[in-house]
């Protein structure tokens, strides 16, 4: 009876998270940022059209900041701060534009038509400033993370210009394909994380600047 006690009160350790969830979290990034920077652009879809906000929403709240959040609070059970910041930031980023523009929620009526463009400088000046805080946070990290990171930067630098100067088209355009840039860079990086995750003989070089096992 002693021993069926015993074996009761074994408790049986649950294993920690070993997966990796940044190639996840960097190719949600990389899927939003190209989709929305598309539709600022006009690169395949035409710039500020009502289909192409229409795509960029469910991209922004369904996928990539849903999915971003996800992976940024499994990056806090691995104790990597860095990246549980940048995935959950931007997906709750995310998350605010797509209900902005979310005909259900109805936000976007409530905001008058000449105040649009400024409302809409100030929230991406607020992720200008977050995105060069990520940028001197990640100094030494590695080269792939930091170009993802001044690429964003760069391209809400000129969306927040350009809502504030009353919508002005072509300075939108360029923060269009700066976000295309990033995107580019950011599957980049997540190509480079899964072939290192899944022990593929094939690497890509990422430009540590620290540890070989980065974060990111």
């Amino acid at each position: 009876m002693a021993q069926i006690g015993a074996e009761r009160e074994r408790v049986v350790p649950v294993a920690g998270v070993s997966s990796n969830p940044a190639p996840l979290g960097m190719s949600a990034l990389a899927f939003t940022t190209a989709i929305i920077g598309s539709a600022f652009a006009g690169f395949i879809v035409p710039a500020r059209h009502s289909a192409s906000i229409g795509l960029a929403v469910a991209a922004a709240l369904f996928f990539g900041g849903i999915v971003q959040l996800l992976a940024g609070m499994w990056e806090f059970r691995k104790e990597n701060t860095l990246a549980a910041t940048l995935f959950s930031s931007y997906g709750g980023f995310l998350i605010a534009f797509g209900a902005i523009f979310l005909p259900v929620l109805g936000i976007n009526t409530l905001i008058p038509a000449g105040v649009v463009n400024p409302v809409l400088g100030l929230f991406f000046l607020c992720w200008t400033i977050f995105s060069a805080v990520m940028f001197i946070a990640a100094l030494r990290t590695n080269m792939t993370l930091l170009l993802v990171l001044l690429f964003l930067f760069l391209s809400y630098l000129f969306l927040t210009i350009g809502e504030l100067a009353g919508g002005n088209g072509p300075l939108l355009a360029i923060g269009g394909w700066l976000g295309i840039i990033c995107a580019l860079i950011a599957w980049y990086a997540a190509l480079a994380r899964l072939l290192e995750s899944s022990n593929s003989p094939y690497r890509l070089p990422v430009g540590e600047m620290s540890s070989p096992h980065s974060m990111l």
